[in-house]
């Protein structure tokens, strides 16, 4: 079949490389004029099953309340004038028991951990190059209380399979000299053996390329302006530089991906959650992070990209704004330089600010709904990366009318429209 897949960044990418694989002639169209120069661009590149917790927890709605007066708060919230930001915020809402939470966290991680199974056999078969570390990752914290609630928090995951190990502040500092050159207090941490990292945009360039040779195609900026459709069926992509028809269609527009929908009738519960970045150069820096690690007190995480680090943080409801400014990274900066003064060459720091596709419960969404040819896959909030790999051969696998690998339920819900 000639598969069109709406999306050129990691989630639809790795969608088309998984079709090509099963024998599909496949299509992307992307908007930007790269692959993977949206979200997928700047996030942490963590491909972190141990990192499956949901923001929908019971925490949640005090962290958002504080943030209206608070700038020190991990969830960040704003009066708008968007009626979608509020009915997506009353569906947030009813997700954040304690039961729904620690059921939506498990489902993510089972399909987190089924996708790092499938990036594994995609990197034995394929020679790609993005600055992979697969030593794991830390998760530190900065009291001994934080620290014993983080580690019954890591339980939970422990009980599905999820490798942990507890490790005290020499412990921690083994596992990475370079923060012992801090000023940051560090009682202890949760060291997730089996995560790992590695350039989200370098290897979904790099997959892509290999997607044309093997006589796959991708347009870039090509702005998608609506769908056509007849009875069940979508019939053409209608676009600034023309119309592209397939025989199946995949819906991987990441934040864009409620708005296509609504104009065939689809609502999706699908907001975008703005995030920050600060990726920096190591040069000649002395004592630069050797493994990648979250800084659990303010929610930073930080990753080693071969001659660079990334920053990232902040999940702000700001609409579709990806504006940003210097003083927007003061707080990123501050919490980097104090845990690794020496660590990189902060003054080169290269900003950036993009949307996370946030669903009410943090898992993304698969498969049909009334039309017999549109598949979903979007809605993969802040471990796109991480969920992508295993995401994009469920589709493959609905496509061809298989059962998935993996058991779906709680994955695949019934008519969102």
């Amino acid at each position: 079949m000639r598969i069109v897949v709406l999306g050129g960044g990691v989630v639809g990418v790795t969608t088309a490389y998984q079709l090509q694989r099963d024998g599909h002639e496949v299509v992307i169209l992307e908007r930007n004029g790269l692959t993977a120069a949206g979200t997928s661009w700047g996030n942490s590149g963590m491909v972190a099953p141990g990192h499956s917790f949901v923001w929908s927890s019971p925490k949640a709605p005090m962290i958002l309340l504080k943030s209206l007066f608070r700038k020190d708060q991990p969830l960040s919230f704003r009066y708008s004038n968007d009626p979608r930001l509020y009915a997506w915020l009353a569906l947030f809402l009813k997700e954040c028991t304690a039961t729904k939470a620690r059921s939506n966290t498990l489902i993510k991680h089972r399909l987190a951990t089924y996708s790092q199974d499938v990036l594994k056999r995609v990197l034995a078969e394929e020679a790609i190059d993005y600055d992979r570390d697969d030593r794991g990752i830390l998760y530190f914290y900065r009291t001994q209380e934080s620290l014993d609630r983080g580690v019954e928090h890591k339980k939970m995951l422990e009980s599905v399979g999820q490798t942990i190990a507890v490790l005290d502040r020499s412990g921690v500092l083994a596992l990475d000299p370079s923060l012992a050159s801090g000023s940051g207090e560090i009682a202890g941490g949760v060291y997730c053996p089996t995560d790992e990292t590695g350039d989200p945009a370098k290897f979904t360039r790099a997959l892509a390329q290999k997607i044309v040779q093997r006589g796959g195609e991708i347009h870039t900026g090509v702005i998608i302006t609506g769908l056509e459709v007849s009875h069940d069926t979508v019939t053409k992509v209608i676009t600034d530089r023309g119309r592209f028809e397939g025989d199946v269609y995949v819906l991987a527009l990441g934040s864009e991906s409620p708005l296509l929908a609504r104009k065939i009738g689809l609502n999706l519960p699908i907001y975008p959650v703005k995030g920050y970045s600060l990726t920096i150069p190591i040069g000649d820096s002395p004592s630069p992070p050797t493994i990648a690690s979250i800084d659990e007190k303010h929610r930073v995480a930080i990753s080693r990209f071969g001659d660079r680090i990334r920053v990232t943080a902040t999940a702000e409801f700001a609409g579709y704004d990806t504006s940003h400014k210097p003083s927007d990274f003061i707080f990123l900066n501050r919490v980097v330089q104090d845990l690794y003064p020496v660590g990189a060459e902060y003054d080169q720091a290269q900003m950036w600010a993009g949307l996370r596709p946030m669903t009410p419960t943090n898992l993304p969404l698969f498969g049909r709904r009334h039309l017999s040819n549109f598949f979903l896959n979007c809605g993969h909030g802040h471990i796109g990366w991480t969920m992508s790999h295993g995401s994009a051969r469920i589709i493959a696998d609905l496509i061809a009318g298989r059962a998935p690998e993996i058991p779906m339920e709680g994955l695949v819900a019934g008519s969102l429209s």
